[in-house]
């Protein structure tokens, strides 16, 4: 008999994709508990990056931005004394607020997102 090549399902699919988007949400912790912004993609990333490639892709992308954007809150609280760390405070929490919610859409899309100004620690 001959073998058929499986293909993903349309519910496979969306699973992976529904994962990939809470990867990306999953930063949102952050405001539950002490860098839940990066605890929380972590945690997906090792328990669904061998199920889901396209979850693998996500995971490392989230994390490298919340790794990131965790350095850049930590320049701008040092900045504080110079006065000008209260502004960058301000932009980081914005841009990281809305980097993360575009990422999600793109995910629930099926749609790689890169990360801008995200330094890549994971590759």
């Amino acid at each position: 008999m001959a073998e058929s090549k499986k293909q993903p399902s349309k519910t496979n699919a969306s699973q992976e994709q529904t994962w990939a988007m809470l990867t990306h949400l999953s930063a949102f912790a952050e405001f539950l508990f002490p860098f839940g912004n990066i605890i929380a993609p972590l945690i997906l990333w090792l328990i669904k990056r061998d199920e889901f490639p396209i979850v693998d892709e996500h995971g490392k992308e989230a994390l490298n931005f919340q790794i990131s954007v965790t350095i850049y809150f930590i320049v701008s609280l040092v900045l504080i004394i110079l006065i000008i760390g209260i502004p960058m405070l301000l932009a980081v929490a914005i841009f990281q607020f809305v980097c993360i919610v575009v990422a999600a859409i793109k995910a629930s899309e099926g749609k790689v997102y890169h990360y801008p100004l995200s330094i890549r620690f994971i590759k």
